[in-house]
């Protein structure tokens, strides 16, 4: 450490205040990079820390043009901006990393069950929640859980709302080491490229995990359930499970979410998929989506999506009960249930606020919880 030089008739203690002051600032820069890494060590008992890094540097992306030969499609001038677009950029498939988490996956033991949560930048209340409650990075009897966040970035911000959940973001990945971020714009008929993204990730950075979560970020997942029917299937199987879809028609009425016109989508219903609220799959299957899924064109329903690329694969997908998408509801009524003895026997339950997340997770732990 250099100072500037003084002329002094007695330097050694001024010099000697220098260093005090030097070590004491040193000391305190210290304490504050430890300080994030010593919260996380109580939750976690894996044997590598996972450290965020932001390749975008070292990797500065390929730019993708509009395709404007669709502007050609029948009735092209007729449709939703949004689908315009999706149709004109629905080549683009490869995007700039902008957060990674290299090591999510190292350490001796592995990863048994990888929780892929489908986050946006403002969403930063769900995330946290997730974190504290079930999708703590831990070992459940010595099956080992890890988590990330996938996101897109913000979509149509005014830019200085738009710079703060960028640094919000980057706050998260580098204090929690479970953010990918990649640089396509988050958005409902952008959910696709962050399943054949992820895909990629496993194959590159966590092939050896052997299931993986794949859920919204407003779930509620029983993770010891989840673990106790993962313990009984293989990974080098076929396994993906959730809320079966069978016979769903493409929705025509341009003004809903889920709008698929002809022009994307002729038939008549959809291959058999998995509802995107949440569902489980091997590492088997894993694998073989991510083949599939180069040679089947993106499309705006994500969770259809992954039914094309299974069907494209000779696979299909199974049902299970404990995976409620749509929520529970009590017999007879139309009412949602809050009733912790129902939850306590199911695996995944979709549309939770971030406080009932909380108060069903310490509901569920609680120690005086009597079901008859």
């Amino acid at each position: 450490m250099a100072f500037p030089c003084h002329r002094s008739m007695n330097p050694r203690p001024k010099t000697l205040v220098f260093l005090l002051v030097g070590l004491s600032f040193f000391t305190l820069h210290l304490w504050f990079l430890q300080a994030p890494m010593s919260q996380e060590e109580g939750v976690r008992d894996l044997a590598v820390d996972a450290l965020a890094v932001q390749p975008s540097a070292l990797n500065p992306g390929v730019l993708c043009v509009a395709n404007a030969s669709v502007n050609a499609t029948p009735d092209f001038q007729q449709l939703p901006a949004r689908i315009q677009d999706f149709l004109r950029y629905r080549h683009c498939r490869q995007f700039q990393l902008l957060w990674d988490v290299p090591n999510k996956c190292a350490g001796r033991r592995g990863v048994f069950l990888l929780l892929a949560v489908k986050s946006s930048p403002e969403n930063y209340e769900r995330r946290e929640l997730i974190r504290r409650t079930w999708g703590q990075e831990r070992s459940y009897r010595g099956l080992p859980v890890r988590r990330l966040f996938l996101l897109g970035t913000p979509a149509s911000e005014p830019r200085e709302r738009w710079e703060q959940l960028d640094e919000l973001v980057s706050l998260e990945a580098r204090e929690h080491g479970d953010v990918l971020q990649w640089a396509f714009a988050d958005t409902f008929l952008n959910l696709s490229l962050k399943h054949v993204h992820l895909l990629e990730w496993l194959a590159a950075r966590c092939p050896q995990a052997r299931f993986l979560l794949s859920g919204d970020d407003d779930v509620f997942v029983h993770t010891a359930n989840v673990l106790r029917f993962l313990e009984a299937q293989h990974p080098g199987r076929h396994l993906f499970t959730g809320q079966l879809m069978d016979g769903s028609v493409p929705i025509r009425d341009s003004w809903s979410k889920y709008f698929v016109p002809p022009q994307i989508f002729p038939g008549q219903a959809y291959p058999v998929y998995c509802s995107g609220g949440g569902f489980l799959l091997s590492s088997y299957t894993a694998q073989a989506l991510r083949r599939a899924s180069r040679h089947t064109p993106l499309f705006p329903i994500d969770d259809a999506y992954m039914g094309m690329c299974l069907q494209r694969a000779g696979l299909a997908p199974s049902g299970h009960d404990g995976i409620r998408p749509f929520g529970v509801q009590l017999p007879g009524t139309h009412r949602p249930s809050f009733d912790p003895c129902i939850y306590r026997e199911l695996l995944l339950v979709h549309r939770f606020a971030p406080y009932e997340m909380l108060l069903m997770w310490k509901a569920l732990h609680n120690p005086k919880l009597s079901c008859s």
